[in-house]
């Protein structure tokens, strides 16, 4: 079963000599940096090495939450909400936004104390979240049969469709002047000195100052030829799609079984609310030291497999010449396979706490692969040893919904402005600074 497809985009054809700015990667993230940035008067060039929102940026949830966030990033999330609100009249094109509120539920006493404690990080940002149970949840999930006693609610929460929003963003940059290419790789920089003056493409040479990366789950591959080390590993998370469904819950729901939430087609989006799944690679044991407190924190949620994961990542170079063909041409979609336990399950257990989707048929599932940080938040960052290069990156599963604040804050980085958010918490450095990097749930 073919993943999901995004918008189709007309790249352009040529190839500009020289711009100010060349953003590499064309997800939200990406796209993103390139609108606020073109909207700035920057010259840009995005550059994708396949298609606009090709990877995980089509193949995501699409939530657009603050709910349940590492308190770390609740600034930039916040940004990212009074984006939303406007964005298909900023770029004359729909991105599927929709406030309909995500609630958050609780399977037990312990879970419940988790989320109260957590809303605790929201007290006087009047946004409306508060616990619900009773009445008050029947009427927000109406028709459920889960075992829900309460749930964290957050109103002002909702939810967009991944396949329209980035092409849409991208679409919307190139209005604004931006250059936007597709299956145009850029292989490495161009330094001299340690300061960027430009990017090697495989269509060739683009003079530049400054470059973003926006590489998703491939970014750490391409700064370690830059020599930069970015810790980053890959998970897999599997998703579905049903047919449309007559008297199906508005709001979004995550529970511990499973995640919903209504599509634009009148459909579900559905997973597992817990599970996702780790392939061991040689990064895994490069990065064992970096990513242990994430993994002790977190390997109730992890399943750990040894896949054909191992011997692409083995089989992939690390370093290269801009003369050399490069893993991004040599895989221009990340398209992994669903894990098919997971959709069982995650379908059982919506089915059962939705009797209306017995009415419904899955017509789509697929996977996609997560960047993530030891920490779980992103490196939205300069880079101290290479002068014009900002890493946008590693936003850990949360980055669909945020990452309209992100493009911003990246572009706020980029243009030396005073940045929307403080962006102290996202600084590379923090891998080697001594600070103390682990997630925080927020509770």
């Amino acid at each position: 079963m073919p993943g999901p497809k995004p918008t189709p985009f007309e790249p352009d054809l040529s190839l500009p000599k020289s711009v100010d700015v060349v953003v590499i990667g064309g997800g939200i993230i990406g796209a993103s940096a390139a609108l606020e940035l073109a909207e700035r008067g920057v010259s840009v060039l995005l550059c994708e090495k396949g298609q606009i929102a090709g990877e995980q940026s089509s193949r995501n949830w699409g939530w657009v939450r603050l709910g349940m966030r590492d308190p770390r990033e609740i600034p930039l999330m916040q940004e990212a909400l009074r984006i939303w609100p406007n964005l298909n009249a900023r770029i004359g094109r729909p991105t599927g936004y929709t406030q309909a509120g995500i609630l958050f539920g609780a399977s037990g006493a312990r879970d419940a104390g988790n989320l109260e404690r957590w809303l605790r990080n929201v007290d006087g940002l009047q946004t409306g979240a508060r616990m619900v149970s009773g009445p008050e949840l029947a009427e927000l999930l109406p028709g459920q049969e889960t075992d829900l006693k309460c749930t964290l609610y957050m109103p002002q929460d909702g939810r967009a469709e991944p396949q329209l929003a980035t092409p849409a963003i991208a679409e919307g940059a190139r209005d604004k002047g931006a250059a936007v290419l597709t299956n145009c790789a850029v292989r490495s920089l161009d330094l001299q000195d340690g300061r960027i003056t430009g990017v090697f493409t495989e269509r060739g040479r683009v003079a530049c100052d400054q470059v973003v990366l926006a590489g998703g789950a491939w970014s750490r591959l391409f700064a370690g030829n830059a020599g930069i080390d970015l810790p980053q590993l890959k998970v897999l998370n599997t998703v579905m799609r049903s047919s449309p469904v007559e008297d199906g819950p508005e709001a979004a729901l995550w529970s511990d079984d499973f995640a919903i939430r209504k599509r634009a087609d009148g459909g579900y989006t559905i997973a597992s609310g817990h599970e996702n799944t780790y392939d061991l690679v040689p990064d895994s044991f490069r990065l064992a030291l970096q990513f242990l407190p994430a993994f002790v924190q977190e390997w109730r949620s992890l399943r750990f497999r040894l896949s054909g994961r191992w011997k692409a990542e083995a089989a992939q170079d690390r370093k290269w010449l801009p003369t050399d063909v490069t893993p991004f041409e040599h895989c221009r979609v990340l398209d992994p396979e669903p894990s098919q336990k997971v959709l069982r399950n995650a379908w059982a257990s919506a089915t059962k706490g939705f009797p209306a989707l017995h009415k419904a048929e899955i017509v789509q599932s697929w996977a996609g692969l997560i960047d993530v940080t030891p920490d779980a938040i992103p490196v939205i960052s300069r880079v101290d040893d290479v002068s014009g290069l900002v890493i946008a990156t590693g936003f850990s599963g949360h980055g669909f919904g945020i990452g309209p604040g992100a493009g911003r804050l990246t572009a706020d980085l980029v243009t030396q402005c005073a940045p929307c958010v403080d962006p102290a918490a996202f600084r590379l450095s923090r891998f080697s600074d001594g600070s103390k990097v682990r997630p925080d749930t927020g509770y």
